[in-house]
């Protein structure tokens, strides 16, 4: 799903200039995606969707029939996700949560909260206290894991195994397991442990990091006496940009799961996966607009920029892309076009940061002709920073095989 699909391509293809900038997700390549996801995983093992990698509601109706629920991070997530996807579990994980945001999951009755310190767990003991009185309120305490050195080595972000604002640190175990099971907070119940360490790891180093956080969260249950029924190990299965054909392995890493669920029968595992749901099934569509030479390097003016997918800038990436040409030329002026077998695609913002992709092999690229960023569906636009020129933003297009969707450029509520 790296070049368009035919749905995908004949929609590019015939979307006025004025209506690009665009997303364009293919919604039956989303669930094919998603499908083969579900197939692989053991039925042991239950799969939540990170809301936080595309919260667009068309994306999280068409994950519905294949996952169990969802993560949200924030206060605005819940409530976005809640009217998105009425009725499906949630788990309110992230840091720094507030208490407004506590008291909403709580009367939203959300099901379990991922707990990333001791302060936010009393806090939650406290609201839950006032709030949900005739109800425990399940908890899965996060911990920063110690892991094997060289383990995380490549990950493109981690998120544990090191300092960092994320989880408990493992020294607080033993207090926060006292804490949770010796009657201090009656409103509570230890139902489990998480644990998301870093993202971008290969099935391979995945199920060692996954392994190790089971290992460490039966210790801890078995050090205390107390029964844990489920383990959350986390996202972050790789999405690479550099090959997008290498995908994440599936079928292995579920094998994997499925040998460390028979070594613990009594243990539900549960995964939360965002990028490497939605990243394929989405495209930034665009034209190139100028076409020029500078100091011996050539360089593609599109519409949009990085303000609308940010995703190449913050991972410091070049974007896949596919160029579809256009033959039809509508104005009086003379068509640029490239002379050299490489271009490098740029936005109209005014900041020399504003590039896509370097070095694409695009001979003969023309102003006019129309370029599809491929692996768009995931932190794309909901990380970009829209206002910044004042741009007009992109439109919104699902398509689903049967008929499409579309909608003007109000970003991921549209």
């Amino acid at each position: 799903m790296t070049n368009p699909t035919a749905a995908v391509q004949d929609r590019v293809l015939s979307l006025p200039s004025g209506e690009l900038p665009a997303y364009v997700y293919d919604l039956a390549a989303l669930r094919d995606h998603a499908a083969h996801v579900r197939a692989a995983l053991p039925a042991s093992v239950e799969l939540y969707y990170a809301a936080k990698a595309n919260p667009e509601p068309e994306i999280l109706a068409a994950l519905g029939p294949y996952v169990d629920g969802y993560e949200v991070a924030s206060g605005g997530e819940l409530a976005h996700v809640a009217k998105a996807v009425p009725g499906r579990p949630l788990a309110f994980g992230g840091p720094g949560k507030t208490p407004a945001e506590i008291t909403a999951a709580l009367e939203r009755g959300v099901e379990r909260f991922h707990v990333e310190s001791e302060y936010e767990l009393r806090m939650l003991a406290e609201l839950a206290r006032r709030i949900a009185p005739d109800s425990r309120v399940a908890v899965l305490p996060r911990f920063n894991l110690p892991v094997a050195s060289g383990s995380l080595a490549a990950s493109s972000l981690a998120m544990g195994g090191r300092p960092t604002p994320f989880g408990l640190d493992p020294s607080e175990a033993d207090a926060v397991v006292r804490l949770l099971t010796d009657g201090t907070y009656p409103h509570l119940e230890l139902r489990g442990v998480h644990a998301h360490l870093a993202s971008g790891l290969q099935a391979p180093e995945q199920l060692a990091v996954a392994e190790s956080i089971v290992r460490w969260a039966v210790g801890l249950a078995e050090r205390h006496g107390v029964r844990l029924s489920e383990v959350n190990v986390g996202g972050g299965m790789t999405v690479d940009y550099a090959a997008p054909e290498d995908r994440f392995d599936w079928v292995a890493y579920g094998e994997g799961l499925g040998e460390l669920t028979s070594r613990y029968p009594d243990l539900t595992l549960r995964i939360e996966p965002g990028r490497a749901m939605t990243a394929y099934c989405g495209w930034y569509v665009t034209e190139v607009l100028d076409v020029k030479q500078s100091h011996g390097e050539e360089f593609a003016v599109v519409r949009g920029g990085t303000h609308h997918m940010r995703t190449p800038a913050t991972k410091g990436h070049d974007q896949p892309c596919t160029v579809l040409a256009v033959e039809n030329w509508a104005h009086p002026w003379p068509r640029p076009a490239a002379r050299r077998e490489l271009v490098t695609l740029t936005g109209q913002l005014c900041t020399p940061k504003d590039v896509l992709a370097r070095n694409v092999p695009a001979p003969g690229l023309r102003a006019g002709d129309r370029v599809a960023f491929s692996l768009a569906g995931a932190y794309a636009w909901n990380i970009s920073h829209h206002d910044f020129l004042m741009h007009p933003r992109p439109g919104f297009h699902f398509l689903d095989g049967v008929h499409a969707e579309s909608a003007a450029g109000e970003g991921a509520q549209g």
